[in-house]
């Protein structure tokens, strides 16, 4: 209350208005926030969770959903073939993700609907095993860098999955005198088209990244993880999860693992420890790679807290591309 109340929610306020901005302390008396349901999917056993709409959790799991039609542990570790179908998976279920992610409120169509398993088996059969898709389009489901995560488990198996950031580097770029606040500027993430999900509107969520993620395994805590990295997160949590399930990797094994990264304009980015036959095998697929250094700020960075039911150890992992560290007390 005091913050969005009093001294410090008007020095906020005036000094957004200074700036060109139109925030009053009315509006930030209004704000409220709300405990709400994750969002939840199935994967080879395992129940993976996310934080729902207006994130990008649901990214996450449709690219799960379609995935999972596949067998990409016979298709091999960092083989061709697996990372063909991968990112193929992650282009579909990002035509959905920017289409249709907005506020809940103002949604045109369900979560539940995104994440049905025979949409997703509308979505996955327009992968073609040899081929990558020129254009990448939303479906029709029926109508019915300066991030900061961090995940801690006790011994009772209970977890924490937090992420937090101000979106663009230092958001707005600007902090308020004498209180140290830097404003963030999520709001940018809004759509211009008022036909959109996501048109800009008062009182309405924009579509955003920030998306801390669970995994459990008949209703026991099996991982707490997130990845950092705006649009790379959700690509993250789908390469990270299958390097764990697919491959049986430890969480450091997982993060260690060379990424993808689906760039819209760009294209694809793929790390430069990433076999030349790889690259080339996808190359000739049709998917426009670029190669990159192996440098977060391309292909995120995360933190990963696996625990095993039975015994209860825990397992950390940390990203080599970007500052952290896995700690036991």
């Amino acid at each position: 209350k005091a913050f969005y109340n009093g001294p410090i929610a008007e020095k906020i306020a005036n000094f957004v208005q200074k700036m060109g901005g139109w925030i009053t302390t009315e509006d930030m008396a209004d704000h409220y926030a709300e405990w709400v349901e994750p969002s939840c999917t199935s994967y080879r056993g395992f129940d993976c969770w996310q934080v729902p709409p207006p994130t990008q959790g649901l990214n996450t799991l449709m690219a799960l959903n379609i995935a999972e039609g596949f067998d990409l542990a016979d298709m091999g570790y960092q083989s061709l073939d697996a990372y063909h179908h991968l990112i193929e998976s992650m282009r579909l279920s990002f035509g959905d993700a920017m289409q249709y992610i907005a506020d809940p409120a103002h949604m045109n169509v369900a979560s539940t609907e995104l994440l049905s398993k025979q949409y997703a088996a509308t979505r996955r059969a327009m992968i073609d095993p040899n081929r990558a898709q020129a254009a990448i389009t939303s479906g029709k489901p029926p109508s019915h860098p300066d991030t900061v995560y961090l995940t801690c488990v006790d011994g009772d198996g209970n977890a924490c999955s937090f992420i937090n950031s101000v979106y663009m580097g230092f958001g707005t770029g600007l902090v308020v005198p004498t209180t140290g606040i830097a404003l963030h500027n999520r709001g940018s993430s809004f759509v211009l088209d008022p036909e959109h999900a996501n048109a800009l509107a008062p009182r309405k969520r924009p579509f955003h990244t920030l998306i801390p993620g669970m995994v459990t395994r008949d209703d026991e805590l099996w991982a707490s993880y997130g990845v950092m990295g705006s649009m790379q997160q959700a690509q993250g949590h789908l390469q990270v999860i299958s390097n764990m399930v697919d491959f049986d990797k430890n969480p450091q094994e997982a993060l260690n693992a060379p990424r993808f990264s689906v760039r819209f304009e760009e294209g694809i980015f793929l790390e430069d420890l990433v076999t030349t036959e790889v690259v080339k095998g996808l190359q000739a697929k049709g998917h426009p790679i670029t190669v990159r250094e192996p440098h977060g700020i391309f292909f995120g960075s995360g933190q990963i807290i696996r625990r095993d039911p039975e015994s209860g150890v825990l397992t950390g992992g940390s990203e080599p591309r970007a500052d952290g560290a896995a700690i036991g007390w």
